[in-house]
């Protein structure tokens, strides 16, 4: 089969790089990609949301499977304008992706089919919204309706911090038109966990889970990022959880997608909080997390692509994967000033010793290559180092090691993933807080 891959990060890397041991992989394309996926894939610049050229790429390419990796493309229409030209999608149309591309559909979805999620109001007016939380009081979430690269939200501990988030998204425009209105919830406590599962439309097929770490600092302070790691699987998310939330959470919302005429298809990220009540949906995403994903395809044992077909083509009540019982986990490494305004241009050494360590694959997510073969920071997020090991500490141990061996003085990284699972582990002594 003829595979193109839309989009150039940790993520991406991670889908070529398991579709690429596919047998059934004839050609595999990325685009715009960036420099190790063009190990594996050929890479075009293309931009990844100029719907029109992409679809006109794979129509000319006879592309078999579109497989989209950001949600972007997806809010505005990609797989609608695939389907339209005569070619396999792996993710939802437009209507379906507004799951993810409005915080306010999403809630009013998660209502209509009966999905436990938090307390929430929408607005549009900043007074309105300043008024609403002095009345709730903090701690309280204040979230960017629309699309903000994951940085669209505030976990505001006092009411001074609510108000400042709400004039920075509302009024001083940080995000962009995705703060043309917010959504303000109750502030759910528990354990965050990220779960996947494919969907063709009618059928789930439940995933693995995994844990992120938002925040840019050790021990989970500072500002809220993209993404500086992540591990699979949680230990508090058990078998018993995952049918329970396949059953409340999962099912519910595509049975509640397909009533509205938008049946959704590809793969539903649910963000979860685990409280003393049960799991509860924080948010749906449309596509595999960064570096979740990362995590997730280093334990997958079944071959990925008639997985992504299956759902494409409403298959999936008939299909099964199986995983490695083995744990990963994964390092985020960031360019300096990161998440504000990351330095560029710097250059990485060492990719190649941490790659010959075993167990350790080195995912490219923000780099390029300069006029003279240097490879250089060129994004936020730059490298995403992930191993496995037969416990969690194993996988950490190795993942740490291979970044030890990684010289980017230009960067750094958290030193303590995983921490929460390892009951509060210090800070692995092969992990420096920024890297050589």
């Amino acid at each position: 089969m003829r595979v193109l891959v839309v989009g150039g990060g940790g993520r991406e890397h991670a889908l070529c790089w398991a579709l690429a041991a596919s047998p059934l992989l004839t050609k595999l394309w990325c685009v715009p990609g960036n420099p190790g996926i063009a190990e594996l894939a050929e890479c075009t610049p293309i931009g990844a949301t100029d719907i029109a050229a992409l679809v006109g790429f794979a129509t000319d390419n006879k592309v078999d499977l579109v497989v989209a990796g950001p949600e972007a493309p997806l809010t505005l229409g990609l797989a609608d304008a695939c389907a339209a030209a005569g070619i396999r999608c792996f993710g939802p149309s437009a209507a379906a992706a507004c799951l993810e591309g409005s915080k306010a559909f999403c809630k009013e979805v998660a209502d209509a089919a009966g999905v436990p999620t938090a307390a929430w109001r929408r607005f549009e007016d900043p007074a309105a919204a300043r008024a609403y939380v002095r009345e709730r009081g903090a701690p309280i979430v204040v979230k960017a309706d629309g699309l903000a690269a994951g940085k669209g939200v505030v976990v505001a501990q006092t009411l001074a911090e609510a108000e400042a988030a709400i004039a920075d998204i509302m009024e001083t425009r940080v995000h962009g038109e995705a703060g043309a209105s917010v959504v303000i919830e109750e502030c759910l406590v528990g354990e965050e966990v990220s779960f996947f599962a494919l969907c063709d439309g009618a059928a789930a097929l439940p995933l693995q889970a995994a844990q992120d770490h938002k925040r840019v600092g050790v021990g989970d302070t500072g500002p809220n990022t993209g993404g500086m790691g992540a591990y699979s699987p949680p230990p508090a998310f058990t078998d018993a959880l995952r049918d329970e939330v396949m059953a409340r959470i999962i099912r519910p919302t595509l049975d509640e997608m397909a009533r509205r005429g938008t049946p959704f298809r590809g793969v539903l990220f649910a963000g979860l909080m685990l409280t003393g009540d049960g799991p509860k949906l924080i948010e749906f995403n449309v596509r595999f997390g960064d570096p979740e994903c990362q995590a997730l395809m280093l334990r997958l044992r079944s071959d990925l692509l008639p997985a992504l077909l299956a759902a494409c083509d409403g298959e999936l009540a008939r299909f099964d994967l199986r995983w490695e019982t083995d744990h990963s986990l994964v390092v985020v490494m960031a360019a300096e000033g990161y998440p504000g305004t990351p330095r560029r241009g710097s250059e990485i050494r060492g990719l190649e010793a941490a790659a010959q360590l075993p167990r350790v694959q080195v995912f490219h997510a923000g780099t390029a290559r300069r006029e003279d073969g240097a490879l250089v920071a060129d994004g936020g997020r730059v490298l995403a180092v992930g191993a496995t090991g037969p416990t969690l500490q194993a996988a950490r141990d190795a993942a740490y090691a291979a970044v030890g061996r990684i010289d980017w003085p230009g960067g750094f990284c958290r030193s303590d993933i995983g921490y929460r699972a390892l009951s509060g582990a210090a800070p692995s002594p092969a992990a420096p807080a920024a890297p050589r």
